[in-house]
């Protein structure tokens, strides 16, 4: 432990050293736009003609030392008001592209496609990211973590792609608006991505180890301007929206519910860096349902944010911390109760320094006696060295004009719960080294849920050999009832080990063992859990993988616990259970029209039981309109009376029909045995204008045995970006 923070603290030091840019060779000058430029697919404008080309790509994968088979040539141009791209994506070998769908922000690795990733800070951590399938889908996304990319993210641009008999053609108009950069910088991060799945070629303009993902900012160009990018102006986008439907409750007898609503979002870009986001009366219906899942967990799941008000700069909130243990989880507010307004500021105040901040207000609910809460969050990030950082966060939920009562029968709800914390992100400029030391300490009233979290990590990845280190320390007392941290009262160790060759082979592009084991002990010192396994993973030209795993779990129960979670008879406090298991993952190559994937899992379970698992992944597309998906888990759970024998069954078939590129219509049926319920979603979208949208959206819920309708609902909702 304390040579890992001695290692953060020497990279902390050493990393200004470090802060050269190893791409700073590669630079790509822009110039302003000679001729109007008609965004068609078409090369036929002066601007073209005119700009520098960006060629002759680095191969990624399969190997990292050549120049791309697959040519690809890149111009830039920019007017008063638009940054334009276009594309020559040329055909190494002959026969058809290969997509999934004309679907929004596809499957990279399932897509002919091409991806701009863009640094307008140069900073190598933040950016965004613009492109399209070879059949016109549209990808975009904002850029954190030195890589990441929340594909969530949402905003205004056009593009066309336009199909040749020996290329394909990608051009876009991306609005100065629709992005964030500082005024007068006039070198921007910049790098091309170029995925082609007959030749299964990945490629970049500047080169990238194929350890990392052509994403990686820490190996962008530059993008040079003649001039410095012109100013955005009055930048205030206003998105109203309004709906109507209606609802009912067949399993409650209920009565026939209308909804009639109207609210508005607005984005004002204080500088051409620093946005304030504002929401009235906001309605999330059209976002995409959960992909359900079979809970053996003893722990509380995890489900992503998809609410589009909370994606913008979401990292300064949501990325502090580790995957389970989050101080703010956004999906926390308007969990319960309607959210009547908030407001979010974020964006860079300069090259170093990030700020976010946001503040939610919710309603009053008179039938759980839950009182309007009100929730702000505080976030402070300031870079250091090449591509490292501190950041800061706080915290806080507050139930207005609360005084519970423990008498009454009502439910008691906190007072407050505040969160207070502190890390240090540590990337070396060439991505080989990563890692994280955060401390975190919560409030209470009357001290109840104060505790503390205290965890480190550190990662090394470079050419075959990849290892890491992370521990964590929750306190009992620990509380984030914004946040999630499902697991409290712990101390967890993690070490892993990886190692790859890449064989000169026809066949196979890597192989290689891991090596991994999570312990945690309470906070007594008591082991109570180990997780250990070693696998072997083979990665295949065509795109397909397999991994085999061998597997070793004990757990010493800390808490009562049903092992099939379905109310039966609880496991008691301080029994141990082992177990010893196989579990093997395959996925088909995405050229396919029909692709495949299964993982199976058969060994040991609690109780000296017995768990076997099944999941399967079926897919056939009809390119580039129709894709059929079918996703099925089966568990097979054997046990000691009284629970005797369990059987899990989830079953979500989905079919996905792109029209065009702005037309699409998704219907997704989920049948979960473990929940007794069959659930029913279909949207459908036309995206009229940029970034504007009508939804219509019906979703049923149905008991299975006997089969009939449990409740229903139909929303026709209107969105519209207006800017002014």
């Amino acid at each position: 432990m304390r040579f890992l923070f001695l290692s953060l603290l020497a990279f902390a030091f050493a990393s200004p050293l470090l802060a050269q840019k190893i791409n700073a060779g590669y630079r790509l000058a822009i110039r302003e736009a000679s001729s109007p430029v008609l965004i068609d697919g078409v090369m036929d404008e002066k601007t073209w003609e005119d700009a520098e080309v960006a060629t002759d790509f680095f191969m990624i994968t399969p190997m990292d030392t050549s120049f791309a088979r697959v040519k690809t040539d890149v111009r830039m141009s920019y007017d008063a008001d638009h940054l334009y791209l276009l594309v020559v994506n040329h055909h190494a070998v002959e026969g058809p592209y290969m997509v999934e769908s004309l679907r929004r922000d596809f499957s990279f690795g399932k897509n002919d496609n091409f991806l701009l990733f863009m640094d307008p800070f140069d900073d190598l951590t933040n950016g965004f990211s613009f492109g399209a399938n070879a059949a016109g889908a549209q990808w975009d996304g904002q850029m954190y973590n030195g890589g990441s990319v929340d594909l969530s993210w949402d905003n205004k641009w056009t593009s066309k792609v336009k199909n040749y008999e020996d290329k394909w053609i990608f051009e876009a108009a991306i609005p100065f608006k629709s992005i964030r950069y500082k005024k007068g910088i006039t070198e921007w991060g910049i790098n091309f991505s170029r995925l082609d799945l007959k030749t299964t070629e990945k490629s970049g303009w500047a080169p990238v180890p194929r350890q990392f993902p052509s994403a990686s900012l820490a190996y962008t160009g530059t993008l040079v301007w003649d001039n410095p990018p012109p100013d955005p102006g009055a930048n205030i986008s206003i998105i109203p929206y309004a709906l109507g439907g209606v609802s009912k409750d067949f399993q409650n007898e209920g009565a026939t519910e209308k909804r009639g609503e109207v609210g508005v979002d607005a984005k004002i870009a204080l500088t051409s860096s620093l946005n304030l986001d504002l929401t009235v009366n906001p309605d999330f219906s059209q976002v995409e349902v959960d992909r359900q899942v079979t809970n053996l967990d003893r722990f509380e799941l995890f489900f992503p944010e998809r609410r589009q008000f909370f994606l913008e700069n979401g990292d300064l909130f949501a990325g502090f911390g580790y995957t389970t243990i989050r101080p703010f989880f956004s999906r926390r507010i308007g969990l319960n109760a309607p959210i009547q307004f908030g407001a979010r500021l974020s964006g860079k105040l300069n090259k170093d320094w990030r700020i976010g901040a946001m503040n939610m207000q919710t309603g009053e609910v008179e039938e759980d006696a839950l009182p309007s809460q009100n929730f702000t969050v505080m976030a402070l990030q300031r870079q250091v060295g090449a591509r490292s950082n501190i950041g800061a966060i706080f915290v806080n939920k507050q139930s207005l004009n609360y005084s519970p009562d423990p008498n009454s029968e009502n439910p008691v709800y906190s007072q407050f719960n505040r969160n207070l914390g502190l890390e240090y992100n540590l990337a070396s400029a060439n991505n080989i080294w990563t890692g994280k030391a955060m401390l975190l300490q919560s409030f209470a009233p009357d001290n109840t849920g104060q505790g503390l979290v205290h965890a480190a990590n550190l990662k090394y990845a470079a050419g075959n050999l990849t290892w890491s280190w992370q521990h964590e320390y929750v306190s009992e007392n620990y509380t984030a009832e914004v946040g999630y941290v499902p697991r409290r009262g712990y101390y967890k160790v993690n070490p892993f080990v990886g190692y790859r060759w890449f064989p000169k082979s026809e066949k196979i592009l890597s192989h290689g063992p891991d090596a991994s084991s999570t312990l945690f002990y309470n906070t007594k010192g008591v082991h109570t859990d180990n997780n250990s396994f070693i696998s072997y993973n083979v990665r295949f030209r065509s795109q397909s993988n397999l991994s085999t795993y061998f597997i070793y779990d004990f757990v010493k129960l800390q808490a009562p616990f049903d092992p099939t979670n379905s109310g039966n008879e609880k496991l008691p406090v301080g029994s141990d259970h082992y177990a010893f298991s196989w579990r093997t993952e395959y996925v088909s190559k995405p050229q396919s029209v029909f692709t495949y994937g299964f993982s199976t899992r058969l060994g040991g379970y609690y109780a000296d039981g017995e768990l076997y698992t099944l999941t399967t992944d079926l897919g056939y597309r009809f390119q580039p309109y129709v894709s059929f998906a079918l996703s099925t888990t089966y568990n097979k759970i054997v046990l000691p009376e009284p629970w005797g024998t369990t059987d899990y069954l989830l079953v979500g078939p989905r079919v996905d029909v792109t029209m065009t590129n702005t037309l699409f219509f998704t219907a997704f049926v989920q049948y979960n045995e473990q929940l007794d319920n069959v659930n029913l979603n279909t949207r459908f979208q036309w995206r009229f204008k940029p970034a504007s949208d009508i939804y219509l959206v019906y979703t049923d819920n149905y008991l299975p045995d006997p089969f009939h309708v449990k409740n229903r609902s139909l929303v026709l909702k209107f969105t519209y970006w207006w800017n002014i």
